[in-house]
């Protein structure tokens, strides 16, 4: 199941991560080409929500201000392997990762993130 998205903003639903449940919809902005998913979240000292790297299997944490939480995320947009990066380091690659998802570290838990976890991805209209 390929997905086809454009870099921009939109929205992460976290399925169940709410209490009792409930869905969890976070801002997001879209980093697809090479160019944007390159940048990502360097030289930032805070993201509104998350950002959502794709195509992307590892991510690195050199030159940015603040500690990250990095979701690995497979074809299917469940949650494999959760991390939190401070600066200066290298994840290492996940080959089952087809996306990576990051925002500032402790933001996950509070959406209710965690390996196992479906998201879904909710492109602006334009």
């Amino acid at each position: 199941m390929g997905r086809r998205w454009r870099d921009g903003r939109g929205a992460l639903v976290v399925h169940g991560g709410g209490p009792g449940g409930a869905e969890v919809t976070v801002p997001l902005e879209l980093a697809t080409s090479y160019r944007a998913r390159t940048r990502g979240l360097l030289g930032r000292d805070a993201v509104d929500g998350a950002i959502l790297l794709s195509p992307a299997n590892s991510v690195h944490t050199f030159r940015m201000r603040v500690p990250i939480d990095v979701a690995y995320l497979d074809r299917d947009l469940t949650v494999i392997v959760l991390r939190t990066m401070p600066p200066g380091r290298l994840g290492l690659p996940r080959p089952r990762s087809r996306h990576v998802l990051e925002a500032g570290a402790g933001a996950m838990a509070g959406w209710g993130v965690r390996v196992g976890t479906r998201v879904e991805v909710i492109p602006a209209a334009r």
